[in-house]
């Protein structure tokens, strides 16, 4: 078994839902007592939180950098970055470490093609579903169109996520309100759609409603798992 790194803390509640996709992977996949060999940085999500608000995304991107590099350096043999966000700051992450960085959208365009959804729904933050890094390249990569949500209902669901998932509420009036969006994206065309941010899932599960849903979390924690067992 190969040595997962993780770089979290943005925020903390969506990272232990990968520490614990991670050990119930490897355990499913090997049974008995077996559970993942990881290393981890949790970051201070206060700080990146202002860089992000300020769009200072080339500090972000270096505190980043930093923290990635002390991964590398204490064993980890691959990198996870456990948020969709700050996937923007990816290149100058990858630039800095010799290992392999196992990309958020990737996991999630390839089970897109796997489905054979050509079409996308996409909920997030703003950053994510306003900026290019995350929609470019699931269409440059995988071929496939993404749709987001109007700009009233994107200022929704980028408040529910700092305003209540990121401290870990949940409310049932929020999750009412995303699946009316999940349910206007669909009406758009979407196939299926993507929970772009990590904390979404602690909110909106499956159960929820008919349209698929794409949870960022697991299908990173799952490529992960699949990497670190050599398959």
């Amino acid at each position: 078994m190969r040595t997962i790194g993780i770089l979290g803390g943005m925020s903390w509640e969506s990272t232990q839902s990968y520490y614990q996709a991670l050990n119930q992977g490897i355990n499913k996949a090997l049974g008995g007592f077996h559970s993942a060999q990881i290393v981890m940085i949790s970051v201070d999500f206060a700080e990146i939180e202002t860089l992000q608000q300020q769009g200072d995304w080339q500090t972000a991107g270096q505190l980043l950098a930093s923290a990635s590099k002390r991964i590398e350096k204490a064993g980890a043999e691959c990198l996870l970055l456990a948020t969709n966000t700050m996937h923007n700051v990816a290149p100058a992450i990858e630039s800095a470490i010799q290992i392999p960085f196992l990309h958020i959208a990737d996991a999630t365009g390839e089970k897109c093609q796997r489905d054979g959804v050509t079409r996308v729904g996409l909920i997030g933050t703003r950053f994510t579903m306003e900026q290019a890094f995350y929609k470019a390249r699931l269409k440059e990569r995988f071929g496939i169109d993404v749709v987001i949500p109007n700009e009233q209902e994107r200022a929704e669901v980028h408040q529910i996520i700092f305003d209540e998932l990121c401290h870990g509420l949940i409310h049932d009036a929020s999750r009412a309100r995303y699946l009316d969006i999940i349910t206007s994206l669909h009406q758009q065309g979407a196939q299926a759609v993507i929970l772009g941010c990590t904390e979404i899932a602690l909110l909106v599960e499956q159960h929820h409603t008919q349209i698929p849903l794409y949870d960022t979390t697991a299908l990173h924690a799952s490529k992960a798992v699949e990497w670190a067992l050599g398959n």
